[in-house]
C-alpha cells in the first residue's frame, strides 16, 4: 500500500509539473476554441437574421413592383442595397426593379439597376443575367460599344451561348455581317438541340444566307 501511495504521489507531482509548464497554454487554447465556436454561432445567427430580413424586404419590393409606383420602388431598392447589398435577395430585387422600369420605358432607371448588379454582385449567375439585359438596353439605345463592353470577357458556361447571340445582334445592327455570323454560329453550337432559342438562331443565320455549322454542336 505504501508503495502504491508513493507511486500515486509521483504521478501527482508529474501532473503538477506538467500543468505548471503547459497549463497556461492549454487554458488559452481552450479559451480561443470557445471564442471561435461562439463567434461561428454568432455569425450563423447573424446570417440567418439577415436572410429573414432581406426576404421580408424583397417581398415588399415585389408588392411595390406590382403596384407600378416607380418612386417607392426605387426607394425600396435603395433601402435594400443599403442594408442587404450582399444578399441574393438584393440582386433579385434589382433585376425585378430593372424589369419594371424597362417595361414602362424608363430605360435610364433600368440600366442603373442592372449596372449595380453587374458591378456589385458576388454571384456570377446574377451578374451574367444583368450584363445580358443591360447589353440589350444599350443595343436599343444604339450604344453599341457599351453593349459590346458588357458582353466582353468570360461568362459562366450556361450563359456563354446567350452572350454570343447578343453579340451577334449588336454586330448585325452595326452592319457587320461577318462578325455577326461568327457569333451566331457560336451561339447555335452552344445551345441545346431542339431548343426554341436555337430555332431563333437558325432564323438569324438563315437571314444571312447561312446554315449552322455542326462542329461543336451541343447535344
Amino acid at each position: 500500500m505504501a508503495h502504491l501511495d508513493l507511486e500515486e504521489q509521483e504521478q501527482l507531482d508529474q501532473l503538477k509539473q506538467f500543468w505548471k509548464q503547459y497549463g497556461g497554454l492549454i487554458s488559452w487554447g481552450l479559451i480561443m476554441l470557445l471564442a471561435v465556436y461562439a463567434g461561428w454561432n454568432g455569425w450563423q445567427y447573424w446570417q440567418r437574421k439577415q436572410a429573414v430580413q432581406a426576404t421580408a424586404l424583397y417581398e415588399e419590393v415585389e408588392r411595390i413592383a406590382a403596384s407600378g409606383d416607380a418612386t417607392r420602388l426605387d426607394r425600396a431598392l435603395a433601402d435594400m442595397k443599403d442594408k442587404f447589398a450582399g444578399t441574393a435577395q438584393a440582386q433579385q430585387a434589382a433585376l425585378l426593379t430593372a424589369a419594371v422600369h424597362a417595361s414602362a420605358g424608363r430605360n435610364d432607371a433600368a440600366r442603373a439597376a442592372l449596372s449595380w448588379v453587374a458591378e456589385a454582385s458576388g454571384d456570377e449567375g446574377y451578374k451574367a443575367v444583368a450584363r445580358l439585359r443591360l447589353a440589350g438596353l444599350l443595343l436599343d439605345a444604339k450604344s453599341y460599344d457599351e453593349a459590346l463592353k458588357q458582353l466582353s470577357g468570360s461568362f459562366p458556361a450556361e450563359f456563354a451561348a446567350l452572350a454570343a447571340d447578343r453579340r451577334g445582334d449588336v454586330y448585325l445592327t452595326q452592319g457587320k455581317k461577318t462578325e455577326a455570323a461568327a457569333e451566331y454560329q457560336k451561339a447555335w453550337a452552344g445551345l441545346e438541340a431542339g431548343s426554341s432559342y436555337r430555332n431563333v438562331v437558325d432564323v438569324k443565320l438563315a437571314s444571312l444566307g447561312l446554315a449552322p455549322a455542326a462542329s461543336g454542336e451541343k447535344k
